[in-house]
Order: C-alpha cells, then structure tokens, then sequence
C-alpha cells in the first residue's frame, strides 16, 4: 500500500508503538479488499458503534485502555451508539439485576469515551446526523464509521463516502485519521447494480420498501426510481425521516451502504443515469411485492397472546416524528374512546431531540407520559439482549429491530391500532 509521508512516520513508530499498530492493522483491513492508498477522513466529527459497556466485549476495552495508554486517541470529537437502558423506562427488579450484569461495564466505558474525546453526554445515539445533536457530514466528506443505519444515511441522504466497517475498525481509522481508500469510497463502487422501479399505487411503508430492497441487492447498490412521485424532490424533513427508515431496513435486511434516489438524493440529482452501471439488473416492486415481503416474515408467538411491550423509532426518532407519532397517539385514542395505552410504549430519540421536545413541546410530552408512552434515548436492540426479554411479546415497526430480536413486525398504522386499544 502506497503511504503518505505523515503514515510512514507512523510506520517508523515515530508516533509510538500503538499509533504504528492501529496502521498496520488498517494497512491489511485496505489490503485484504484490494485498497491501494489511505485517504485523509475529512467529516468533522466522528461516530462510534459501541455505545453499550456489555459483559462479552470486555477484549474491547481492554484494547481501548491499551489505544489510551499508548496515546492513541481519536483526531476529533465524536459520537456514539446509544445505550442500553436508561431512567425513562420502567423495568422490574429482576430486569435490573440482570441488566446491571449485561451493561456492567458501561460505566468503563463512557469513562473510556470521555478520555478519547466524545462530544458531550448527550452524544449516544445511532441518529447522530439528527440537526439537535450536528453530527451532520457534508458532501464529498470521507468517513470512517460502522453504525449501518449511519453509514446508510450519511452515503445516501447526505452524498458523504463511506464502507460498512467493523467497530474495532471505525475506532482505529478515526485514531490514524485516515481510512483504506476501496468500495464506496471511489466513484466506481458507487454506481448502481441494480434499477429498482417503484411501482405501488401508493407510498410504500419505508421499512416494508426497504426490507424489500436489501432482500434483493444484498450488499449491492440500488438506483431507485419512482419514489419521487410520491415524494417530492426536494430532502425535507420528513423525506428524510423516510429515506432514513428505509434506508435502515435495506441496511439490516440486506447489507446495502448506499442507495440512490433519482431527482432526490444529491449524487442522483447531480449525476443522473451516469450512475447506473451498463449491466445493472432491473427489479420491479409492487404492491404484491410488499405484500410479499411482510408475509414471509416469522411470526415469533401466536396472535391471540396479548403484546406486553411495543417499540417504536429504531433507528431514533426525529423530532417530527416524534411529533407526528405524538398525534397519531391521541386519534388512534380518541378512536377508540381510551383513556391510556393498553400496551406498554416506547419511543426512541436521542437524547438531543428527547430534550428539545421536552422544552419546546412541553404539553405534548406531558400528555405522551400520561397517556402511558415513555420517551427514552436507549437501544431497543440492547435492551433485548437481556434474556428475559425472550418471554415478553414485543411488537414494532421497526424492521431492524424484527430482524435482530424476536420482536413481531407490524405496519405503523397496525401498531398504532393495537397500542391504543384497537383490533385489527
């Protein structure tokens, strides 16, 4: 691999024995997928992936206390994923005790963050690119990050340059600041192998589409057409809340880092057709293709066993979200003549955006809490790693969440219906 003068410093050890480590470990990550050159990371601030202390990754933090001790310490300020549990949801004292085994190494590592230089308490969320907490890459910009929903947005929405890396990986590469320069980091590995045609007689679901598209691309890339007859062309906010969810449900139900959007997302609009390869595949998705998808997915309990906890915003709420699922609160209510919740409620934001609705919307999020839905900034994927989750029936529309737990997918208006007392 080709260095620079400041790497084969690094190389030498004139940066000290672990900074020449975390290279070499780099140079073979780039090696092993046929990178020839580093590339200077240029985003402003830095993410990480691990943002729960779990019992199983304490290598991890024995590494990181190794990375510390040598003076290997991140280039920028960052964030990170979120955590496990926090004080906004209730749970019994048996879930306690067992989340303080699982997380009992939390406190470690936020000690350990601090030291590298994470922005601020605030900073654990997997939605960091939210405007409240201005982890927000420009176009161009070169990452090295791994959370996927992340490294989907930041690749699609926003134009930034990214791979699917490993935690251990994304930490190294913010340290040397520099990433192997391969995949979705060149103007080759960022053109489309696949032409998706939307073809529905209405929006589709967010995650339902992109279920359906990482089901077929697999790590490839999509050139997605038809979208923006029911979108518009322009990224609001609420475009970019769907091209978030959709974006996450093709990056965990396949393993897709980039999507394109013709008119819509910005190397679309700038480069056009020049971005599909001449061989790129065609796949058409309908309706019945939706419906398709949603039917093949398993069904982890019976119907008639009633949910004990549903789940909403994985990955986190925006604030408009967060708004609009506020109202669709109270109709389903209203609907239904109920008072409360008849399911137990979480919704996910982080803890920027969780902060900016408590101060800007203060009735509503009073009116959230009495209605029995909590406002919480942690992982719903963590949170189900603890085993005793395994009894309880959660259900959510979250796809990443289905497909990394034993949580039951439903629709949102389907969820809406049954967190507020209705049938379907």
């Amino acid at each position: 691999m080709i260095l620079n003068e400041e790497l084969l410093s690094v190389q030498r050890g004139d940066q000290g024995e672990a900074m020449k480590k975390v290279l070499q470990t780099l140079i073979m990550y780039g090696e092993t997928f046929g990178a020839e050159r580093m590339v200077r990371i240029t985003g402003e601030m830095g993410h990480a992936v691990i943002g729960t202390g779990s019992l199983t990754w304490k290598p991890v933090f024995d590494l990181m206390d190794r990375l510390i001790e040598g003076g290997a310490l991140p280039k920028q300020s960052f964030t990170t994923d979120p955590r496990g549990i926090d004080e906004n949801v209730r749970t019994s004292l048996a879930d306690q005790a067992v989340f303080k085994l699982i997380f009992s190494n939390q406190k470690r590592m936020e000690k350990q963050w601090e030291r590298m230089g994470i922005k601020d308490k605030n900073a654990y969320t997997c939605t960091c690119y939210m405007d409240e907490v201005g982890n927000i890459p420009k176009k161009g910009d070169i990452l090295g990050w791994a959370e996927s929903s992340a490294v989907s947005y930041a690749n699609s929405v926003l134009g930034a340059r990214c791979n699917r890396n490993s935690g251990i990986l994304e930490l190294m590469s913010n340290i040397l600041g520099y990433v192997p320069e391969f995949g979705l980091l060149t103007d080759e590995g960022r053109k489309a192998d696949w032409i998706i045609e939307v073809n529905c007689k209405s929006l589709p679901e967010p995650q339902l589409l992109g279920s359906a598209i990482g089901f077929k691309c697999i790590e490839d890339v999509p050139y997605i057409r038809g979208l923006d007859k029911y979108l518009g062309t322009e990224l609001t906010q609420s475009v970019k809340d769907y091209l978030k969810d959709m974006g996450v449900a093709a990056a965990s139900n396949g393993s897709v880092g980039l999507y394109h959007v013709e008119n819509l997302t910005p190397e679309a609009v700038e480069l056009k057709e020049s971005l599909i390869k001449e061989d790129a595949k065609v796949f058409v998705i309908d309706d019945a293709e939706i419906q398709r998808v949603k039917a093949s997915y398993p069904i982890p309990w019976e119907s008639e066993e009633t949910p004990d906890l549903a789940f909403a915003g994985c990955p986190q709420f925006s604030l408009e979200q967060l708004l609009d699922w506020s109202k669709r609160i109270e109709d389903g209510l209203s609907k239904t003549g109920k008072d409360r919740v008849t399911i137990p409620t979480i919704f996910c934001a982080a803890p920027d955006v969780r902060e900016r609705f408590d101060r800007e919307y203060p009735e509503k999020a009073r009116l959230l809490k009495d209605r029995g839905v909590s406002v919480s900034s942690l992982c719903p994927l963590s949170y189900t790693s603890n085993p005793l989750t395994d009894k309880q029936h959660i259900i959510t529309a979250s796809n990443k969440l289905r497909y990394y737990s034993k949580a039951r997918f439903y629709s949102e208006d389907e969820l809406i219906t049954l967190i507020t007392g209705g049938t379907l």
